[in-house]
């Protein structure tokens, strides 16, 4: 049966379809997608032009459709980027169907295609449905490829036993529209999975002043806090963000709390504490303020030399420790220059946080100002987890999956049959 009425409203859906006979069924999944309120844009490799017509897709859909590898509809405007649009733009993804080559592409990280390099720079859900020959799926390279898939959080439907293209019958057949429409739903209502949570985020580097134009602050863009408040809020919290970046998130709903030193923080989150399920504390806080700001701006011609006496900021992370529920997780956040994992773990130890995220801040992967960040996450359990070089969006997205975990409603990947 279909999702139930509502799953599909409003929301952005990628389909993404490959050369197989089956993609003959895609139309009427594009159909019943709008019908349910979902708003649909559709990507084709080359193969599947010759199973599909394009126009009629991009009629059935009311979006041009995506072929291309810089793709002529850009207008030569971002040439080379509609992999990345489609891949910021969707909540999930469909690639029906999924055959054998795709599914290798994505196991081996392949993108020379609009499909498989949209699949790859995504950090949303994916829902593949498998069509091809009964042999091809009983490999044991296709089945390697599912489990690496399957690892990575890629979810399946089907592919279901019947008739299949060469005539014969088998595993192999690719779910009915009405199966992926269900799967789908299904796995929405699971990105919902933080809907009953209220989630403090900081974000961005704390300003401490040295006069009324000047201050002591760090390189902190403040995207990192920025992408976990949007992700928890799409995963359906209730969300509020204390930061001292400017950046504002896109996504309505998120309280927005802008404060510039660590004592200010330090208000901002205690007043939001007792109501908080998880914070994920991200801001890169100052160790120190300077003492006794000047009131006047300070002029290097009343001293050739300045003085500057400095003193310990609010221990926000430790105040959060302190006055927390029994019930409420904390994650806490590291930014180091060397022995990244063992300074993150003593850190770990020493706060006594649910979960500590330490990131490197020097060389090539420095996390701190850029778009990208790397990082490994330490849990209170023993446990670490390693996050490779990503958009923060991704990182952020992995971040929350292990957060889910420490609450309790992490949602696991379907298996394929």
């Amino acid at each position: 049966m279909a999702g139930e009425r509502g799953t599909f409203e409003d929301v952005r859906v990628a389909v993404h379809v490959c050369g197989g006979i089956a993609a003959v069924k895609v139309p009427g999944l594009v159909t019943e997608l709008r019908r349910e309120g979902a708003e649909v844009r559709v990507a084709l490799t080359e193969a599947a032009a010759a199973f599909v017509s394009p126009l009629s897709l991009q009629a059935l859909s009311g979006h041009p459709v995506r072929r291309h590898l810089p793709d002529p509809q850009d207008g030569g405007q971002g040439a080379g980027m509609a992999h990345l649009d489609l891949a910021d733009w969707a909540d999930i993804h469909l690639v029906v169907p999924a055959t054998a080559g795709t599914l290798a592409k994505m196991a081996a990280g392949l993108a020379d295609d609009v499909v498989s390099s949209t699949l790859l720079a995504t950090a949303e859900p994916i829902l593949v449905a498998p069509a091809m020959e009964t042999k091809m799926w009983a490999h044991p390279a296709t089945r390697s490829n599912c489990q690496v898939l399957l690892g990575r959080g890629v979810h399946f439907v089907g592919p279901a036993v019947g008739r299949l293209a060469s005539g014969k019958q088998g595993e192999g057949r690719m779910a009915e529209p009405q199966e992926i429409l269900a799967a789908a739903g299904v796995l929405l209502q699971a990105r919902l999975s933080l809907s009953s949570s209220r989630v403090l985020v900081t974000s961005g580097g704390t300003r401490e002043p040295i006069d009324p134009v000047r201050f002591l602050g760090n390189h902190s863009s403040g995207r990192m806090g920025l992408a976990l408040a949007e992700g928890a809020a799409q995963r359906g919290a209730t969300v509020s963000l204390v930061t001292t970046a400017a950046l504002s998130p896109s996504r309505a709903g998120i309280e927005v709390v802008r404060v510039e030193t660590a004592q200010e923080m330090l208000d901002a989150v205690l007043a939001r504490l007792p109501r908080a399920d998880l914070v994920l504390m991200a801001a890169a806080v100052a160790d120190y303020r300077v003492a006794s700001p000047s009131p006047v701006k300070l002029h290097r011609s009343d001293a050739p030399y300045l003085t500057l006496e400095l003193a310990p900021t609010a221990d926000i992370l430790g105040e959060i420790l302190a006055q927390r529920s029994p019930d409420c997780r904390v994650v806490g956040f590291a930014a180091e220059t060397e022995d990244v994992r063992g300074r993150g773990l003593a850190k770990l130890i020493d706060k006594g946080c649910d979960m500590l995220v330490a990131n490197p801040v020097a060389g090539d992967h420095s996390a701190m100002g850029g778009e990208r960040a790397e990082a490994v996450a330490l849990l209170a359990d023993g446990r670490s987890v390693e996050i490779p070089w990503a958009s923060k969006d991704q990182v952020a997205s992995r971040i929350l999956d292990l957060a889910e975990e420490l609450l309790g409603v992490a949602p696991g990947a379907t298996d394929p049959e």
